[in-house]
């Protein structure tokens, strides 16, 4: 029987300090993205004087430091990258999320136990960024797109996260589809996923994000091949171009920091339009294994 809630004192007291709450912790996350996104279309010499909190454009509404950012080819090249990047690291980090909890999960996997062991393992103990260097050369894949999809391919957190949403999963269902003759790959992939379709949207999202900010790898394996740059690996080039401008070029001077505001913006808002199609997975994917029922 559904539980019946008394609109008592008490709690409308509690349901007024819990939307002041969460309003203002609202605000304190969207503040700080909405400030640089006026600053960034705000005159730049009143930007560089204003102390406080900008809540709309300041002075003549201007994408001059929207027009300095893109006017680098290098972007589209980084954006078409980044995009590849994204989309199959995403796919193939979350596919092998999937079948490491697959695996982990099934009581009738022998090993399982060591082989739970020895992913968790890994995330106490990293070799380091010298070992790793040189196990990515070794296998060839440096200056290639591989060097920046492969290294990171797989998260122990978000592969133990899919282990313990697939766990819930009742055996019987796994029992009557071998009975029916499926096999492993037909079980997981038309009856174990949509099952966990909620935990899967997620962990593509945490995959999806860290791919999309990812630039120090690039960095490091691609350092001859600047076609093959992420967009962030770019956006950086054009900070530190602009930070290192002479004073001759008085427009890009003064446009500095509006071209920063401009580069968060530029970096960050292509992300945040994945988010509301997953946002209703979101809460019942990250609550997995927190309530028993």
């Amino acid at each position: 029987m559904a539980m019946v809630q008394r609109n008592t004192v008490s709690r409308k007291v509690f349901v007024a300090i819990n939307t002041l709450l969460m309003a203002g912790i609202a605000f304190v996350c969207l503040a700080p993205f909405w400030h640089v996104l006026m600053a960034s279309v705000s005159d730049p010499a009143m930007v560089e004087v204003n102390k406080s909190l900008i809540l709309w454009p300041l002075g003549k509404t201007s994408i001059k430091a929207y027009q300095l950012v893109f006017s680098n080819d290098n972007i589209f090249i980084g954006y078409r990258n980044t995009l590849f990047y994204v989309i199959v690291g995403t796919v193939i980090s979350a596919m092998m999320s999937s079948l490491a909890g697959y695996v982990m999960s099934r009581k009738r996997c022998r090993w399982r136990g060591a082989f739970a062991f020895y992913i968790t393992f890994t995330m106490m103990f990293h070799a380091g960024m010298i070992p790793t260097f040189i196990m990515v050369k070794n296998y060839g894949l440096v200056n290639t797109r591989w060097a920046v999809i492969l290294p990171t391919a797989v998260s122990v957190y978000n592969t133990i996260i899919m282990r313990t949403s697939i766990a819930a999963v009742p055996d019987s269902l796994e029992e009557s589809a071998h009975i029916d003759g499926a096999g492993d790959w037909t079980i997981l992939f038309r009856i174990i996923l949509p099952l966990v379709k909620s935990t899967f949207a997620v962990i593509v999202l945490f995959y999806a994000v860290s791919k999309w900010n990812a630039w120090f790898d690039a960095m490091i394996y691609l350092t001859q091949r600047r076609d093959l740059y992420p967009l962030q690996l770019f956006l950086r080039e054009i900070l530190v171009q602009a930070k290192a401008a002479s004073s001759a070029d008085s427009e890009v001077v003064l446009y500095e920091t509006l071209q920063k505001y401009a580069t968060i913006i530029v970096s960050t808002l292509p992300i945040l339009c994945i988010y509301p199609f997953v946002q209703k997975y979101f809460v019942q994917g990250v609550m997995i294994g927190s309530v028993k029922g």
